[in-house]
Parts: structure tokens; sequence; C-alpha cells
């Protein structure tokens, strides 16, 4: 009898339409979270996951609906606590593939803490953070990552504070892969996520997401003049941590690609008497993503 986890290694192909499901998108029109999701759609398939392996956590807002779009796994959880969840699920079972997903409202005001720690500790998972500069979902307020001088229903005469550089943060926590990409450059964004994806440890990727409803200044057509592409830099390697900051401080954050990689061990792998020998519980009995979906909406 083939068991479940054999029939997974056995999927080695899958299309963009494998990745689809059928609930409706209530994005607004023009949302950079299209471009997030399609992205990460060609990623998976160009990684060669199967849907049974991958689970996406996302957080609450706009971007959290991610995982409602994409065939797999999903959890959509409280607001800020995206990442003790997904690393939970990691250590739980560590042959899935954790994405955990959500907007810079969510990453970085409630849930910073927990993204710093996650960062340090080197959890097995992607974090990939659809930034669009401020809180979409609560009809537009300033956010943890607005600029100063940013005017919004919350700051109607200009932000006062300073703005979270997500990059940076990473880099001084001790992340293993920092990276950013643009939802308006799919080719790039693709490679990117594909990077991430396939990195052992924790893989930070931001992605600047433009709300085209709410933030009229952080637009497309802004951030197809701003942003600089690391991989048009001769000489550069994503292997330096200090130089990596010095690139971000020149260009004001506004890059793309992949700025730092590190191959160290993961969280989980340094646990004592952990290990990844032992086979995931339930092997021959899994609930499909669809059931699965259905049985955590009873608790929503």
């Amino acid at each position: 009898m083939t068991t479940m986890r054999g029939a997974l290694e056995m999927m080695t192909t899958t299309t963009v339409a494998d990745w689809k499901t059928s609930a409706p998108t209530w994005w607004c029109p023009g949302c950079g979270d299209f471009g997030d999701l399609s992205a990460l759609q060609k990623a998976l398939v160009a990684v060669g996951y199967a849907p049974e392996e991958v689970v996406i956590v996302a957080g609450v807002g706009c971007s959290g609906k991610i995982g409602n779009y994409v065939n797999s796994y999903n959890m959509h959880v409280t607001h800020g606590r995206t990442l003790p969840i997904a690393m939970g699920v990691k250590l739980a079972n560590p042959h899935l593939k954790v994405i955990a997903a959500g907007g810079d409202g969510d990453g970085f005001a409630l849930g910073m803490g927990h993204f710093m720690h996650a960062c340090r500790r080197n959890v097995d998972m992607t974090y990939i953070v659809m930034d669009n500069q401020i809180y979409g979902l609560t009809k537009g307020q300033t956010s943890p990552t607005s600029a100063p001088g940013f005017e919004s229903k919350s700051t109607p005469e200009g932000n006062v504070e300073g703005a979270v550089d997500p990059l940076m943060l990473a880099l001084t926590a001790g992340a293993t892969f920092v990276a950013q990409g643009f939802t308006g450059n799919q080719k790039k964004l693709q490679a990117v996520l594909e990077a991430g994806l396939q990195h052992r440890g924790f893989a930070f990727i931001n992605t600047f997401s433009p709300c085209p409803t709410y933030n009229k200044v952080n637009t497309f057509d802004f951030f197809r003049t701003e942003l600089h592409d690391i991989d048009e830099d001769p000489g550069y390697r994503p292997n330096d941590r200090i130089r990596a900051m010095q690139v971000l401080l020149q260009h004001r954050q506004l890059l793309q690609g992949v700025f730092y990689r590190e191959e160290r061990p993961s969280f989980h792998e340094l646990l004592p008497g952990f290990s990844e020998d032992k086979p995931p519980v339930n092997p021959d009995w899994q609930l499909s993503p669809a059931l699965w979906g259905k049985l955590l909406n009873l608790y929503r």
C-alpha cells in the first residue's frame, strides 16, 4: 500500500491551477496583494511542492486572506500572532513547508516581538510580509512602515514617527535570509520567493504591495521609478551582513532582490532530542486541505 508520504514524494510537478481555490477574492481592484498571490503560486510550482506539503499561516489584515486563495493547508490566526503559530506548526510536523504571511501592521506593530525572536531563532519557515505602508483593512490609517509626514486618517497633519525598517531589523536580529520584492515586477518577485522557499532557516521576504485605495503616495509608479535592483550592482554578494546594511542605508530601503543569505542550523535542528527522521503524525491519513479549512472555520 502506498503511504500518504510516499504519494507526496511521487508528486513532483504541479501547475498554477493546482494552487488555486474557488474562494472569491475580496481585495480592491488593483491591490498589490494580487501580485503576491500570483508570484507565490508560480514559485510553488517552480520549486516542486505539492499542495499537501504546504501550510500557510496568515495574520489579520487585507494580506491575511491570502491563505484562502492558495490550495494548501491554511490557518488564519489572530492579529500579530502569525509567527509563533507558524513555528508551532513546524515543530509539530517538520515535514511540512511552512509559509507565514501578513502585512506591515500585523508584522511590525503587534507582531514585532515575535518577528525579532523568529529571526534570531532561525525558525525554518518563509515569512512574506505584504507591505503597503498603511492599514488598509481598517480604512486607511498610518502603519509602522509609513514614512514621516505621511498623511492619513489617523495622521491628517502628517506622521510624526520614524518608519520601521523591516530589512534592517531582520539583519540585526540574525535572520539568515533577507530579501525584498515588488508586486509590480513579477519575474523578480517570483525569483526572490523561489530562493526564500528553498532556504533552510528563517527566510524573510518583504514585498512592496501598493494599496491603490488608501495610499496615493507609495504607488506602482512610485516603486517602478524609485526601486533599485541589487543584482545590478556588479560584484555584490549576499554573504556579508554589514555590507547588506550599508547598501540598505545607501538606497533608503528602496531595493529589490536578495540582500543576505547564510547557511546555519535551523531552530528545530538544534533542539535536544529532536529528529526529523521521525515520521509525521498519522502519515497514512491526513485531512484534505478543503476539510481542514472547514474545521478551522468552526473556531472563527
